[in-house]
């Protein structure tokens, strides 16, 4: 069963992937790499990085790849400093304490 289910992301994630080309050699980016160089953009507020990386993958891929970085995010975080995950959400948000 769970070779049924390993087998089943790896199609997943396959899927996900886009060939852009870069001068003369075809560069591969999966949906973690977009959504990785995609928050890096919005972070630093780079419009054209923002666009263009957004181009890499579908955009249901891209808002699965950034829903992804966000809850590693938070789970490295609330490890970090010994808190829950959703009072570390809570925080960065900038809501009060439940």
């Amino acid at each position: 069963m769970w070779g049924r289910i390993r087998k089943s992301g790896a199609r997943f994630v396959n899927a996900m992937r886009t060939v852009e080309q870069t001068g003369r050699e075809a560069r591969t980016h999966n949906l973690f790499e977009a959504a990785a160089a995609y928050v890096s953009a919005c972070a630093e507020d780079d419009q054209d990085r923002i666009e263009e990386t957004a181009a890499w993958v579908s955009p249901e891929a891209l808002s699965f790849g950034v829903n992804e970085l966000a809850c590693r995010a938070v789970i490295a975080l609330a490890r970090e400093r010994d808190e829950s995950p959703g009072a570390v959400a809570r925080a960065l948000l900038g809501l009060p304490a439940a």
